[in-house]
Formats: structure tokens, C-alpha cells, sequence
């Protein structure tokens, strides 16, 4: 997409915002109820491709393109049709802010339960509508 056509809201109004949080509520339980059964059950970082990005996101392997994967840390780019840039676009109400409060919220929560260890972040300056993908970082916390 051409970023100068691109007129999105980094400041959605409390409408926008109640819609976002009512998303924001929707994903949570979800991620809650998916948890209870895993807790626990990634061991690696390179466990989560397929424990978080498959069986949780439900993302498809050609949506995920992997940049590095090792034990201790997997960089993704995700390019699958994503119901929250959707809902952004829709709403006109940036990703950066959007993504941040739904996808980054509930991903650390399921990541979290998945491995107390683990630690989500997401590249901000790389998320789309900006950018051909989003980029996220799993890593294993190293704990003496």
C-alpha cells in the first residue's frame, strides 16, 4: 500500500475505541479457554512455530516466513489475511495502535501460559499497512 494514501488515526475516538476493546475481549477469552489444556507446553522457541503461530493463530505455514529460528529466539514475518488489519483498515484506526492493544495484549498472555519464559515483542516500525508483513520476536528468557 502506498503509505502517503494511507490517512489512519493513531487516536481513535471512544466509539472506535469500544469497538477495539470489544475486540480486544473476544480474542482475550478465546486465548484464555485455548490455554487451559497447554499450559506449559512449549519447552523451546522454536516450539512456539508451532504451538503459537499454527494450532493458536491458526496461521497457515506459507503466511509465516520465518527469519530466524534457534532454540532461544524465532523472528517471524506474518503475512496471512489478519482479522485485526482488517478491522484497522476498516475503521481507519492505525495498526500501531491497534495491534498493540488487542494482538500484542493476548499474545503475551497465551505466550505467557505457554512458557512463563517467553518473551513476545513486535516491530512496530514493520507492520503492515506500513510493510509487506508484521515481524514479531519470541524469546526464551535465559534464567540463572
Amino acid at each position: 500500500m502506498n503509505n502517503k494514501t494511507l490517512l489512519l488515526n493513531p487516536k481513535p475516538n471512544i466509539l472506535i475505541k469500544l469497538i477495539l476493546y470489544i475486540g480486544l475481549a473476544v480474542f482475550y477469552i478465546y486465548g484464555v479457554f485455548w490455554c487451559i489444556t497447554r499450559r506449559n507446553s512449549v519447552k523451546s522457541a522454536s516450539d512456539v512455530l508451532k504451538v503459537f503461530y499454527y494450532d493458536f493463530l491458526k496461521l497457515h505455514r506459507e503466511h509465516v516466513l520465518i527469519e530466524k529460528s534457534t532454540d532461544q529466539e524465532l523472528i517471524t514475518i506474518s503475512i496471512n489475511p489478519c482479522p485485526i488489519l482488517k478491522l484497522s483498515l476498516l475503521l481507519r484506526v492505525d495498526t500501531r495502535y491497534s495491534c498493540k492493544l488487542i494482538s500484542e495484549t493476548v499474545c503475551k498472555m497465551v505466550l505467557k501460559c505457554l512458557n512463563p519464559k517467553l518473551i513476545f515483542t513486535r516491530d512496530y516500525s514493520y507492520i503492515r499497512p506500513y510493510s509487506n508483513g508484521c515481524r514479531e520476536r519470541i524469546l526464551l528468557e535465559k534464567r540463572i
